[in-house]
């Protein structure tokens, strides 16, 4: 499972045109499930993204979590993280999880975030061709992989 976290000030997500999620301050996490993912991998890597420590303190020094600032979460679905652009110019999508699949880690993960303590977790919708604004704050970007991380 690869997710990119983007610290925000605020984050939403349209579909046709109708906000279907919104956030203030916290992450956006544009989460890619691939084939050989498990909810094993879903917990590891919400269990990572709810104590990450990247929002400042007092004295300005990236040392807090969400909880610690009440901070949201909005998790968007992304297959395209699962590319492989190793060959030609025509990225391969083959080690991304068939929906059937996918759907299911993916609302996992947000139940997982949510028993994390997270204030709140919108989500956009599974599949759909979504538009997603932001306001980055710092920038403070991150590229996780479940497999990299100790279970």
């Amino acid at each position: 499972m690869k997710a990119i976290l983007q610290r925000v000030r605020f984050a939403k997500v349209e579909v046709e045109g109708s906000v279907v999620g919104k956030i203030g301050q916290g992450f956006l996490v544009l989460l890619g499930v691939e084939q050989d993912d498990d909810e094993k991998e879903a917990e590891v890597l919400s269990n990572k993204v709810a104590g990450l420590r990247v929002f400042t303190d007092e004295n300005d020094k990236m040392n807090l979590a969400l909880a610690d600032i009440g901070g949201e979460v909005l998790v968007i679905s992304n297959f395209t993280l699962c590319a492989d652009c190793s060959h030609g110019r025509r990225p391969s999508f083959i080690a991304a999880a068939r929906p059937e699949k996918a759907e299911p880690l993916y609302e996992y993960f947000c139940q997982r975030l949510r028993a994390h303590g997270i204030s709140k977790v919108a989500q956009g919708i599974f599949g759909a061709d979504m538009a997603v604004s932001l306001l980055n704050d710092g920038p403070v970007t991150i590229d996780i992989n479940s497999k990299d991380l100790k279970r």
